[in-house]
């Protein structure tokens, strides 16, 4: 296990604590489903909820017909939908706003804005928040907010945030904030059983029961720069931007995120929440339609890994993702190798540099595969990738924390949201262009010519990629 996925300075006490709990990791082997065919359910309509409840039949036909229109060829809404509804367990919900956030100074400034308007509660979860100027700015929000009577549940994880200071989170328990440290590394303060090699990876913050945000953004400092900017690309410090994407919404969709993190609330024990309106009732705010998809290792198998599988299975255009952290398994390299042989245009852009060189490493391992089966790869320049997007036949989206490698798919907690509709598929599309504008392209010829002591490294990492 590792606690990748966040800045140098939460992960300094890591190692020594690791060590001593190998064996520990090694108890938690899990697998990943096998999607094949004889999944497929029968016939049955594809089923949407709506602001008043689940559509009828025939509305639902009606937004089906709507999502086709106009759109190239594809098998997603067809064949992939009626998988993944299957599968979900939770429903398709129409008339939400997705505002599509690139970098940390938009989202971060986004948060800030919604956490000032709160009247009502704030709900947060996330895998890091750093004691640094980022970190101490929403503490101190939070803080201002509950001395306003706004009730205020904080849900962070005992690895992601292992250097902060048990100080930092006292003054928030101080001030009225409930906390849940999520599957603490001393099985002393665990609640709710002890795995330490289960994370809660998830980043999503609820205001109100009305807006939810969600995606790969850590309450840190190091987003404080912006990879997209024409001015200087670093941060303050000189160090580069990191890169990542998030999501706001609104609208009906936002109570299956609320669902989401009150689960996870109760599974480790936190304390009885204030009486609030969690719930409220939703109005449509847009047009968007929304699955909120979360996974546990409880699960029986990852619902996010599944429905990407799947999707990819039905692509007939296009796969574009966008992945910090990249280790494919079987099946995954399987359905990328067949999509290209369907004829589909299938991209990714991976990391050029990352905070965690035995997860490239290990990764790297797999592209000679990929590359000569047609998968086109391209490195990031410029920026430490650390988004988690996938935009498939220009229609089928989805933006959140889970990472392509085992890690995610077995064993951490995760939250994506799936977004429907040419409209924000092409705000997608038009993301993954310009960071394919900022990237360099792999080729074969030029991959099979790497050092030795590179392949050397890729096959030692490459034996962990399951605990990466």
């Amino acid at each position: 296990m590792t606690s990748r996925d966040g800045p140098k300075q939460g992960r300094g006490a890591i190692p020594g604590v690791l060590a001593a709990m190998a064996l520990a990791a090694v108890a938690g082997c899990s697998t990943l489903p096998r999607i094949v065919p004889d999944m497929m359910p029968s016939a049955a309509p594809v089923q949407f909820d709506s602001a008043h409840g689940p559509l009828s039949a025939r509305q639902s036909k009606a937004i089906l017909a709507r999502l086709k229109r106009h759109g190239e060829e594809t098998s997603i809404f067809d064949r992939h939908l009626a998988l993944e509804e299957q599968i979900m367990g939770t429903p398709l919900v129409v008339g939400n706003r997705v505002v599509l956030l690139q970098d940390g100074p938009a989202t971060l400034q986004s948060m800030f804005d919604a956490i000032d308007s709160a009247k009502d509660s704030i709900d947060l979860e996330t895998y890091i928040i750093e004691r640094d100027e980022v970190g101490l700015k929403f503490a101190d929000a939070l803080v201002a907010k509950r001395a306003q009577g706004v009730e205020v549940n904080f849900i962070y994880d005992s690895v992601g945030s292992i250097g902060v200071p048990k100080e930092f989170f006292k003054h928030l328990t101080d001030n009225g904030i409930r906390v849940v440290e999520f599957n603490p590394v001393n099985p002393l303060a665990a609640k709710a059983g002890w795995d330490v090699n289960r994370r809660d990876h998830r980043k999503l913050l609820v205001v109100d029961g009305r807006i939810a945000f969600v995606g790969g953004v850590n309450i840190s400092s190091v987003y404080s720069g912006s990879s997209f900017s024409r001015g200087s690309k670093q941060r303050p410090d000189g160090s580069p931007p990191w890169r990542d994407t998030h999501l706001r919404v609104e609208g009906p969709v936002v109570a299956e995120f609320q669902k989401l993190f009150f689960t996870t609330w109760e599974q480790q024990k936190g304390a009885a929440p204030a009486p609030r309106d969690y719930y409220p009732t939703l109005a449509a705010k847009g047009s968007e339609v929304v699955r909120a998809i979360g996974s546990t290792p409880e699960d029986p198998f990852s619902l996010i890994y599944a429905t990407l599988i799947s999707a990819i299975n039905s692509a007939e255009t296009s796969v574009h993702l966008t992945i910090a952290y990249f280790v494919p398994d079987p099946q995954l390299l399987v359905a990328l190798e067949d999509a290209v042989k369907r004829g589909v245009d299938v991209q990714i852009i991976v990391p050029g540099k990352t905070d965690s060189w035995l997860v490239l490493e290990a990764g790297r391992y797999h592209y000679s595969e990929l590359l000569h089966a047609g998968v086109k790869i391209y490195e990031r320049r410029g920026a430490l990738l650390h988004a988690k997007t996938a935009v498939i036949d220009g229609v089928w989206s989805t933006v959140g924390s889970t990472n392509l490698d085992w890690r995610s798919f077995l064993h951490n907690q995760e939250i994506n949201a799936v977004v429907l509709g040419q409209g924000f598929g092409a705000q997608m599309q038009a993301m993954f262009d310009a960071d394919l504008a900022a990237s360099d392209l792999i080729t074969p010829d030029a991959w099979d010519r790497r050092p030795l002591d590179d392949r050397v490294k890729e096959l030692a990492a490459r034996v962990w990629e399951y605990w990466l």
